[in-house]
């Protein structure tokens, strides 16, 4: 449904011993929504999804995904939401198809071999079908990785730096399957990446993180004027620039 609320963080911290990795972070997504979540290397960004993802529990504060907890339904949570990262490989002996009849498996998929199928073709995997997912190059297994990550029809999907291995193109396809994903679904994407044309271009709304903070956020076309600065890149800059060092 337009405007539910899928994805609600509220006031959640994560400690590490002294070490404060997250320090009270509260943010909304709503159905058809894109957000992005900002930050230099080291400002939270991963800490926070991986505490959606129930990896990691917050030392404080909670996660609410459609109205529920995330800690007292972690199992019907996590049917509601899918995950893919430039980082988080899949099993490399296991071909294409294999993983994603897997993954299928796992959500309970209902009609799993046809819905590979139209994975398969839509992320143009098709001739990889058979192929050992450890003999892809860097793009095929992004590919693969997101064709994974929307198998169970997630109403929330994370993706942390999602087309890092993809070229220009592939990267722009993929960023308009996700965009028309989330409006055709009502689902929720949060998204991370160091590339500011992408977030630009996908982005209903982003959030800039710092040191665990939240120290801004706002429309991605407009932010940076608002805060005197040309462009999404300009404005991160100044931010890294401005982070108080460790």
């Amino acid at each position: 449904m337009p405007g539910e609320t899928i994805l609600k963080v509220k006031n959640i911290v994560k400690n590490y011993d002294a070490k404060i990795a997250v320090a009270g972070v509260s943010f909304e997504i709503k159905a058809g929504e894109v957000v992005g979540l900002l930050g230099q290397n080291g400002a939270g960004k991963t800490t926070i999804i991986n505490m959606i993802l129930g990896i990691l529990e917050p030392t404080e504060g909670s996660i609410e995904i459609l109205g529920e907890n995330t800690k007292n339904h972690r199992e019907k949570t996590a049917a509601k939401m899918n995950f893919a990262a430039v980082y988080a490989h899949l099993p490399a002996n296991l071909t294409v198809y294999q993983n994603l009849y897997v993954s299928g498996l796992l959500y309970s998929v209902k009609n799993l071999k046809s819905k590979i199928e139209k994975l398969l073709k839509e992320y143009d995997l098709e001739t990889f079908a058979n192929t050992n997912s450890g003999l892809l190059s860097s793009g095929e297994s992004s590919r693969l990785n997101l064709a994974k990550s929307t198998i169970n029809d997630p109403r929330l999907l994370l993706l942390d730096e999602p087309t890092a291995s993809l070229d220009p193109s592939i990267s722009r396809i993929i960023r308009e399957r996700i965009k028309k994903y989330a409006k055709e679904n009502d689902a929720a994407v949060l998204w991370t990446s160091h590339n500011m044309r992408e977030i630009e271009a996908v982005c209903d709304k982003i959030i800039f993180l710092s040191r665990g903070l939240v120290i801004m956020q706002g429309d991605p076309k407009t932010l940076p004027q608002e805060r005197g600065q040309k462009d999404l890149e300009e404005l991160f800059i100044k931010i890294a620039r401005e982070a108080p060092s460790a």
